[in-house]
C-alpha cells in the first residue's frame, strides 16, 4: 500500500517537473521573440544623448534611458560592444563616461548548468517514463504469479491480545487446546511417553459459541507462529488456484514449524466430494484433495497443527474427519448457567458497574445465550447507561438489554387504539395466567404490552434451571401456555385475531415433533416417522424423506390435531377458572404497560407448586 502510494507520488513529481521545464523554455522563447534594438539604433541613440547607462551581460545588452525606461539589444559575439559602436560612427567623446556609463556583468555560474540541463533533462524524463512503464508491466506479471500464493496472515504471538483467561464457558474445549499448546511448548514431556503431537483439532458448535475466539487464545498462548485463513479464501473461479494456495500455505507453515494453522469455516472447502447440494465442483474438490495430502500424505514429518472451525460438520468429507488428519473433535455447546456467569464476568471486566448488579441473576435470565449474545448484551447495557447519562451500568440496563437482544428495541412511538391495546393486554395476560397456573410452567419474569420488534407485546417466561432433557409434560405445558393468548381473546371478546399467528406456528411444530421425532404419541408409538436432512448446529431442515404410508400420514395429522386441540381446551379451562385474575392482570397492564415478576405475582401468586417439568420417580 505504501509502496504504491510512493510510486504515485513520484510520478506526480515527474509530471510537475516536466511541466515546469516546458514553461521555462516557452518563457525563454517568448523573451527571445520580443522586438529588441539593433546595434544601428543603439549607436544613433548614443549620438543623440538619449542613453545614460549600458549594462553588458555577455552578448545581451540592457539599455537605460534618461527617463528611466529600459530597452535591450544583442551584440555580435566576435567583437566587443565598443568596437561595434565605433564601427557605426560613434566617437570616443560620445562614449565618454560623462555621457554614457558602461557596466559589464560577470558571467553567471548557472549558465553552464542550465545549458547542460536543457540537454539532459528531456533524456532523464524519457528514461523515467520508460522505467515506470516497464515497472508497471513487471508488477502485473508478479501479481499474476502471486495469484496462487496463500493469503494466510501470520501472527508471531509475541504480543497476544487474547489468551485462555479471556475464554469462559467452554472449559472442556480449553483443556483440549491447552494440551496442544503445552505439546508445542514442552514436546519432550510427551515424546518421552511415546505420544505424538495431534495433527488436527476440529472445533464444532453453533454460531457464536467462541470457536474463533478460542483459536485466537491458542494464538496468544502458543508462543509459536500462528497462521490464520478462511476456508473461502482457497476457493477461486480458476481451477488449480485453491490447490496452489494450499501448497503455499503448508510450505510457509513448514518453514516456520513448529506452528499452528487456523482455518475458519472449513466447510467452505471441505465439503464431501461428489455429493451434496449442487453436485461436484472441480476447483473445490482439487483444493480439498491437496489439503488431504498436505495434512496426512507421504510427507508427514512436520510439527504443523491444523485447527479448524465449522458449524456444519455433517457436510465435511469423511476423509477429512478421520484420525491422522483431525485427531480431535472439540464440541463447543451453548454454555450453562455457570458458563454464562463466567462469560459475563469477562465481558464486564473494566466496565463501571453498579453495586447492585448481580451477574448470577443475569446468567439465570439468559438461557440459550451463547458467548456472542452475552457480549452483545453487555454492550447494549453500556449503551443504554450512556444514553441515560449514567456513570455506571445498573441492573436495570442489563435487564433491558436482555429484552432488546431477545425481542428487539421498544417501539414506544407506535400508536395503537384503546381497543387494540385492550386486546393485546388480554392476550399477554392470557399467556402469563395460564403459564403461572401450570405446575410444569416456568416462572413469568415480565409481561408487557409495549411493542418490541414485530411483536405487539410479549410475555418473558424463563426457566429457573437449564435443561438438557425435555419431558412430555413440560412440552405440553409450554403448548398450553402458548395457546393462552388465543384462548383469552376467544373467552373475553368472543372473537379471535391474527395476534396468535406465531404462537400457533410454534405449537403446531412442537406437536408434530412430539409425534414424528420424539415418539410421544400413544397411538403411533415410540417410532420416528420420516428421515430429515437438517443442519445440525443451525437448526434448519433441508428436506424430509417420507418413509411411511398415506394412512400413517393421516394418523400423524389426526394426532397432531388432537394434541393441539386438547392443549387449547386446557388453556380455556384455566382462564375460565381464573377469569377474575385475568381481568385484574389485563387492567393493570393497560394502566402501567409493563409488569415485573414481583408485580405480577402480587396480583396472581402461583396457585400450584412449581415442579419445573422434571419427572419425579414414582413408587413401585
Amino acid at each position: 500500500m505504501d509502496s504504491s502510494r510512493n510510486r504515485s507520488s513520484f510520478i506526480y513529481i515527474l509530471f510537475i517537473v516536466a511541466i515546469a521545464i516546458l514553461l521555462f523554455f516557452n518563457y525563454r522563447q517568448n523573451v527571445t521573440s520580443q522586438e529588441v534594438l539593433t546595434i544601428n539604433d543603439l549607436a544613433m541613440q548614443i549620438k543623440r544623448g538619449e542613453i545614460t547607462r549600458i549594462v553588458s551581460d555577455d552578448n545581451e545588452i540592457r539599455v537605460i534611458y534618461e527617463d528611466g525606461t529600459e530597452g535591450s539589444a544583442y551584440k555580435e559575439p566576435a567583437s566587443t560592444l565598443v568596437e561595434q559602436l565605433k564601427a557605426f560612427g560613434v566617437t570616443t567623446e560620445e562614449l565618454n563616461p560623462q555621457n554614457v556609463k558602461f557596466e559589464v556583468q560577470p558571467p553567471s555560474q548557472w549558465v553552464g548548468v542550465i545549458t547542460i540541463l536543457s540537454y539532459v533533462a528531456p533524456v532523464v524524463l524519457l528514461g523515467a517514463m520508460f522505467w515506470f512503464i516497464f515497472r508497471q508491466a513487471q508488477g502485473g506479471s508478479n501479481a499474476a504469479m502471486a495469484f496462487g500464493k496463500s493469503r494466510a496472515r501470520m501472527f508471531s504471538g509475541d504480543q497476544p491480545t487474547v489468551t485462555f483467561e479471556d475464554v469462559a464457558g467452554v472449559e472442556e474445549a480449553k483443556v483440549e487446546l491447552e494440551e496442544v499448546v503445552e505439546f508445542l511448548q514442552e514436546p519432550e514431556k510427551f515424546i518421552a511417553l511415546g505420544a505424538r503431537i495431534p495433527k488436527g483439532v476440529l472445533l464444532v458448535g453453533p454460531p457464536g459459541t467462541g470457536k474463533t475466539l478460542l483459536a485466537k487464545a491458542v494464538s496468544g498462548e502458543a508462543g509459536v507462529p500462528f497462521f490464520s485463513i478462511s476456508g473461502s479464501e482457497f476457493v477461486e473461479m480458476f481451477v488449480g488456484v485453491g490447490a496452489s494456495r494450499v501448497r503455499d500455505l503448508f510450505e510457509q507453515a513448514k518453514r516456520h514449524s513448529p506452528c499452528i494453522v487456523f482455518v475458519d469455516e472449513i466447510d467452505a472447502v471441505g465439503r464431501q466430494r461428489g455429493a451434496g447440494l449442487g453436485g461436484s465442483h472441480d476447483e473445490r474438490e482439487q483444493t480439498l484433495n491437496q489439503m488431504l495430502v498436505e495434512m496426512d500424505g507421504f510427507d508427514t514429518d512436520t510439527n504443523v497443527i491444523i485447527v479448524a472451525a465449522t458449524n456444519r460438520p455433517d457436510v465435511l468429507d469423511p476423509a477429512l474427519l478421520r484420525p491422522g488428519r483431525f485427531d480431535r473433535r472439540v464440541v463447543l455447546d451453548r454454555p450453562d448457567v455457570r458458563g454464562r456467569e463466567a462469560i459475563l464476568g469477562i465481558h464486564v471486566r473494566g466496565k463501571p458497574l453498579d453495586n447492585e448488579v448481580d451477574l448470577a441473576v443475569l446468567a439465570r435470565a439468559t438461557p440459550g445465550f451463547v458467548g456472542a449474545d452475552i457480549e452483545n448484551l453487555v454492550n447494549e447495557g453500556a449503551i443504554l447507561a450512556a444514553r441515560r447519562d449514567k456513570k455506571v451500568i445498573g441492573q436495570d440496563e442489563f435487564e433491558e438489554a436482555i429484552e432488546r437482544v431477545i425481542a428487539g428495541p421498544e417501539r414506544k412511538s407506535r400508536l395503537i387504539s384503546d381497543s387494540e391495546k385492550r386486546i393485546i393486554a388480554y392476550h399477554e395476560a392470557g399467556h402469563a395466567v395460564v403459564t403461572n397456573a401450570l405446575p410444569e410452567g416456568d416462572p413469568v419474569h415480565k409481561v408487557s404490552i409495549t411493542a418490541r420488534g414485530q411483536a405487539g407485546g410479549y410475555t418473558l417466561i424463563l426457566p429457573e434451571n437449564d435443561r438438557t432433557l425435555m419431558p412430555k409434560k413440560k412440552l405440553i405445558a409450554d403448548m398450553i401456555g402458548l395457546l393462552g393468548g388465543r384462548a383469552a381473546e376467544e373467552l373475553v371478546f368472543s372473537d379471535i385475531t391474527s395476534g396468535a399467528s406465531n404462537d400457533l406456528e410454534r405449537v403446531t411444530r412442537m406437536a408434530r415433533t412430539m409425534v414424528t421425532r420424539l415418539g410421544m404419541s400413544e397411538s403411533l408409538g415410540p417410532m420416528v416417522y420420516g428421515q430429515k436432512e437438517e443442519l445440525i448446529f443451525l437448526g434448519r431442515e433441508i428436506s424430509e424423506q417420507r418413509d411411511y404410508s398415506e394412512s400413517v400420514a393421516e394418523q400423524i395429522d389426526n394426532e397432531v390435531r388432537r394434541i393441539v386441540a386438547e392443549s387449547y381446551e386446557k388453556a380455556k379451562q384455566i382462564l375460565t377458572k381464573y377469569r377474575a385474575k385475568l381481568d385484574e392482570v389485563a387492567d393493570k397492564l393497560i394502566e402501567v404497560e409493563t409488569l415485573t415478576r414481583e408485580e405480577f405475582e402480587d396480583i396472581f401468586p402461583p396457585p400450584v407448586e412449581k415442579s419445573g417439568g422434571t419427572p419425579i420417580p414414582q413408587a413401585a
